[in-house]
């Protein structure tokens, strides 16, 4: 089961993907382009990634939300390629038996995203222009052990 993908992201199977009967509660997270960043127009954006090492980050974010909050689901999808404004490049679906676990875990799991997926943004603007966007410097999954 892949996490990146060149296709429109398909909100409608991720939630078929994360039906669960015992969860009274679903938040969806959808990340959108916009049409400018940093006072600029933009017409769109470019996501590259490497697929192998970005499908394991988000295969274990994922295990890592349930295990965190105690949901029941967590399911995340990125897009790579050229997006226009308007398409949705990251979808994130947390279910759990309240709302409340899945509010956090759903804002954690996008949060988390942000500083360790291997992505890369590209803004393409009005003016004709493009220049990729600072990132955040990537962090390892902190898993509680502490080098000796």
């Amino acid at each position: 089961m892949s996490h990146m993908t060149e296709q429109p992201l398909d909100l409608d199977a991720l939630i078929r993907e994360t039906e669960n009967e015992t969860c009274g509660a679903m938040v969806v997270f959808s990340g959108i382009v916009r049409n400018h960043h940093d006072g600029r127009g933009v017409t769109g954006m470019d996501y590259s990634a490497y697929g192998p090492m970005a499908d394991r980050v988000l295969e274990e974010l994922e295990a890592e939300t349930i295990e965190r909050f105690g949901v029941q689901e967590c399911r995340i999808m990125h897009r790579t390629g050229r997006l226009e404004v308007g398409e949705s490049s990251v979808l994130v679906v947390v279910r759990s038996h309240h709302r409340g676990d899945a509010f956090e875990a759903a804002r954690y799991a996008i949060d988390t995203l942000k500083v360790r997926l291997p992505v890369w943004k590209e803004d393409f603007y009005t003016d004709g222009s493009a220049a990729y966007q600072d990132g955040v410097a990537l962090q390892a999954r902190d898993t509680g052990e502490r080098e000796p």
